[in-house]
C-alpha cells in the first residue's frame, strides 16, 4: 500500500509538503518478499526495528500460534518504534500483513491525515485515520516534540477474545502517542474503512480493543464511546481516544442462528461419538469372530465402517485442535478430515457398484483380486486427490470459521478454508453429487426388482417388513442421506441442518444396527435349516 501523510487544519485545506513526504515514504518503504525475512529501510541503524516488524508479519502469517488476545510482542514493537531515532519527519516499514509509521509531532500541530490507497495487490483494502489538533493539546508535555506510532494490521487471529469475532476485511488500525494515554478528546479521531459489502448499524459496529485486567486474561472488543456512521461503501468511526480500532461484523455467507448452532454442535458430538464407537466395535467383532465371513460383501461393509470411524473421529478432533493455534497441526487435521470424507463417499460408491454386480448383472462376472482392487480405489483415489490439493493449493486446508447471524460468537474447526471454496464445491459437493446420483439409480432399480419379486409371493406382510429393513439399510450404505446437503437454501435451511446433523452423525451407528440385524436373521435361518435337516 502507498500511504499519504499530510498535516491539515480542519477549517482550511492547507497541505504541507505533500510530495516531499511521499518521496520520503517511497525511499523508506519496505517490501517483505520471499520468506518475508528482509524489510529494506534507508539505514542499517534501523535494522532491529525492521526485523521486529518482519518477525511480527511472519507471526501473523502463521496464524498467531499459541497466543490469544493482543500479544506481548506487539507492545514490545510499539516501544521499539517509539525509541527509534530518525532525521526525517517519519519512519515507515511496510510488510504484507503489518505496516508501521512513526511521526514526529510538534507543539504547532494542526492535525494529521494517514490514508492508504489500493496498490498492486487486489487483496489490499483502503482505509484512513485523521488525528485532530486536539491530540497534542490533550497530550501536551514539556517536550517540544513527541512521537505518534500508527500500526496497520491485516490478520484474523491477533486480537481474539475467545468469541472468534469477525472483523471487516480483517483490518485493524492502531495509534499510540509517546508515553501518554489519550482519552476524552474534544475532537474525535476519525477512522475510515472502505468496503464492498452491504452494511448498516445492525451488522457492523465500530469497536476498539480493551486489554484484559490480568496478565493471563483475554481482552475484548468494545464499542463504548465510539460512534459508527455508515456512508456509501465506507464505515466511519469517531472515537475520542487512541488504541486499536476495527469494525466488528455480524454477517455470514451461510447464516446460522446461535440458538440453532449450539444444539447442533452437541448433537454432532454425541452422534459422531456413538457412530465411531459402534463402527470400531463392529470391526473388532468381525476381526475376532471365529465364524468370520469371507464373502466380499461383508469385507466391503467393514471398509465402509472403517471410513466412518475415521470420519467421525477426525471430525470430533477438528474443533479442539483448531484452538491449539498450530498452523501445521490444523492443516494436517483438515487434510485428514477431507481424506476421510472422500474415502467414505468412495466406499459408498463401491457399495453401489458391488450391489449392481450382485443383483443386476448376475452372470459372467469375475474379477481377479476383487477386494484388493476395490481397496486400491477406495483408499488410494482419495489419497491422490488430497495430496494433489496439498501440492497445488496448499492454502486449501487450515482454520475455518463458522459464522453466525445473530451474534458475534463463531465456531472454528480445521477444514477447507475460505480461500479454497472451489475445492469444496468440486471435490465435496461435486464428488458427493456423482456418488449419490449413481447410488440412487442402483437403489431405485433394487426396489423395483424387490417389488416384482414379492408380488406373487404369499405372506407378503412379513416379506414387506424384511424388505423395508433391507431398503433402509441400503439407503444408509449407499449414502442417500447425504443428499440432504443439497437442500441448504431458503426455508429448507434450518430443517435440513437438523435432519442432516442427526442422521449423518449417527450413520455409522445405523449401519451397525442394520448389519447386526442381517447377521441375526442369517443365523436364525441357518439354525432353522439345520433343525429341519435333523428331523
Amino acid at each position: 500500500m502507498n500511504y499519504i501523510w499530510s498535516t491539515t487544519q480542519r477549517d482550511s485545506p492547507l497541505r504541507t509538503g505533500l510530495f516531499l513526504y511521499l518521496a520520503a515514504l517511497l525511499l523508506q518503504q519496505a517490501d517483505c518478499t520471499g520468506a518475508r525475512e528482509h524489510c529494506q529501510v534507508a539505514t542499517r541503524a534501523r535494522r532491529k526495528e525492521m526485523n521486529m516488524v518482519a518477525s511480527t508479519d511472519s507471526y501473523m502469517e502463521k496464524g498467531c500460534p499459541a497466543q490469544h488476545g493482543k500479544p506481548i510482542r506487539l507492545k514490545q514493537l510499539e516501544q521499539k518504534l517509539l525509541e527509534v531515532r530518525f532525521q526525517e519527519d517519519n519512519f515507515t516499514v511496510i510488510c504484507p500483513n503489518i505496516q508501521t509509521f512513526v511521526f514526529k509531532i510538534k507543539l504547532l500541530f494542526r492535525g494529521l491525515n494517514l490514508t492508504s490507497e489500493l496498490l498492486q495487490s487486489k487483496f489490499r483494502t483502503q482505509h484512513s485515520m485523521h488525528f485532530p489538533a486536539a491530540l497534542v493539546k490533550k497530550g501536551r508535555s514539556r517536550a517540544a516534540e513527541t512521537k505518534l506510532v500508527c500500526i496497520y494490521l491485516n490478520t484474523p487471529c491477533l486480537f481474539q477474545d475467545g468469541k472468534n469475532n469477525s472483523l471487516l476485511n480483517n483490518d485493524i488500525l492502531g495509534a499510540t502517542l509517546e508515553n501518554i494515554i489519550i482519552t476524552n478528546l474534544s475532537e474525535p479521531v476519525e477512522i475510515r474503512f472502505w468496503h464492498n459489502k452491504t452494511l448498516d448499524n445492525s451488522n457492523a459496529t465500530c469497536v476498539f480493543w480493551v486489554e484484559g485486567s490480568e496478565n493471563n486474561s483475554l481482552g475484548n472488543w468494545s464499542s463504548a464511546g465510539c460512534e459508527t456512521i455508515h456512508q456509501d461503501k465506507v464505515v466511519l468511526c469517531l472515537c475520542k481516544h487512541l488504541t486499536y480500532f476495527a469494525v466488528l461484523l455480524k454477517v455470514s455467507s451461510a447464516p446460522i442462528d446461535e440458538a440453532v448452532l449450539v444444539p447442533l454442535t452437541y448433537i454432532s458430538m454425541v452422534g459422531c461419538s456413538a457412530s465411531a464407537a459402534a463402527s470400531l466395535l463392529t470391526i473388532l467383532h468381525y476381526l475376532t469372530s471365529r465364524k468370520k465371513s469371507r464373502d466380499y460383501t461383508t469385507k466391503i461393509h467393514m471398509n465402509l465402517l472403517g471410513t466412518l470411524f475415521l470420519l467421525n473421529t477426525s471430525f470430533l478432533l477438528s474443533e479442539p485442535l483448531a484452538s491449539v493455534h498450530s498452523t501445521w497441526l490444523c492443516k494436517g487435521t483438515a487434510a485428514f478430515l477431507h481424506y476421510s470424507l472422500l474415502c467414505c463417499l468412495t466406499w459408498m460408491a463401491i457399495e453401489g457398484f458391488h450391489l449392481y454386480l450382485l443383483l443386476i448383472k448376475v452372470y459372467n462376472v469375475y474379477f481377479r483380486r476383487y477386494v484388493l482392487k476395490l481397496c486400491g480405489v477406495g483408499w488410494g483415489l482419495p489419497a491422490l486427490i488430497v495430496v494433489s490439493i496439498l501440492i497445488f493449493k496448499e492454502e486449501a486446508y487450515g482454520l475455518h470459521i463458522i459464522e453466525t447471524d445473530t451474534g458475534y460468537n463463531n465456531t472454528t474447526m480445521c477444514w477447507i478454508t475460505d480461500k479454497a471454496w472451489d475445492v469444496h464445491y468440486f471435490f465435496n459437493l461435486g464428488y458427493a453429487g456423482i456418488t449419490i446420483l449413481f447410488n440412487m439409480v442402483i437403489l431405485v432399480t433394487v426396489v423395483t426388482m424387490l417389488k416384482k419379486l414379492r408380488s406373487n409371493m404369499n405372506n407378503q406382510k412379513e416379506q414387506v417388513k424384511k424388505d423395508l429393513v433391507t431398503v433402509l439399510g441400503l439407503t444408509c450404505l449407499l449414502g442417500m442421506t447425504w443428499a440432504l446437503a443439497f437442500l441448504s437454501f431458503g426455508v429448507f435451511l434450518i430443517p435440513q441442518l437438523i435432519l442432516f446433523t442427526i442422521i449423518n452423525s449417527l450413520l455409522g451407528f445405523f449401519i451397525c444396527l442394520w448389519y447386526c440385524t442381517i447377521c441375526r436373521q442369517l443365523d436364525t435361518s441357518s439354525s432353522t435349516g439345520s433343525s429341519q435337516m435333523t428331523k
